[in-house]
Order: structure tokens, then C-alpha cells, then sequence
């Protein structure tokens, strides 16, 4: 049934037929599952837009928080090399006034 057009006639001939109450039914269920999974359908297409949008930005929101780590990361590695160069020059700075000392 391509059209709800022929819907009508269908249902006159079921009818006329008189079917059993079981094949009955049988119809009025597809029918009605029919008429859920369109309404189903119309409620995604009418949805996906905003469902696609929203997994946009918690896509950008991911990757901007993960950027944000990395530079959080570099930071404290590039303080620690620093605070080890301090140390290093301290060190340093020390062993030579010691050896003055000792000669």
C-alpha cells in the first residue's frame, strides 16, 4: 500500500469478505503498528537536528577539554624543567664555592 488511498478500498473488501475475527485482528494490529513506527519516524526526522547539534557541541566540549589538559601538562613540564635547571645551577654555584674553599 503505497497511499492511504487504497487504504479504503481494502478495508471495504475485508468487509465484504467477512473475515474471522482473528484474521481481523491481525489487521488492525499492523495497522496500528504501522501507524506507531511512522509517527515514530516523523518524530525522529522532526528531532535529528537538534539531537545533531547537541552531539556537536559535547563533541567541541571534548576537545576543547582535552586541549586545555595538553597545555595544562605542558605548563607543569616546563616548570619542572625549570625548578631542575634551578636546582642544577644551585648545585653548581655550590661545588665551585667548595672547591674554592678547599684549595
Amino acid at each position: 500500500m503505497e497511499t492511504v488511498q487504497e487504504l479504503i478500498p481494502l478495508a471495504r473488501e475485508l468487509m465484504a469478505q467477512r473475515p474471522n475475527r482473528k484474521v481481523l485482528k491481525l489487521y488492525v494490529l499492523g495497522g496500528v503498528l504501522a501507524f506507531v513506527g511512522m509517527v515514530i519516524g516523523l518524530v525522529e526526522t522532526v528531532c535529528s537536528p537538534f539531537t545533531a547539534a547537541s552531539r556537536l557541541r559535547d563533541e567541541e566540549a571534548a576537545v576543547a577539554e582535552l586541549q586545555a589538559a595538553q597545555e595544562r601538562k605542558s605548563l607543569a613540564i616546563q616548570t619542572l624543567r625549570e625548578k631542575s635547571k634551578q636546582q642544577e645551577a644551585v648545585l653548581c654555584s655550590r661545588a665551585l664555592s667548595i672547591r674554592q674553599h678547599a684549595s
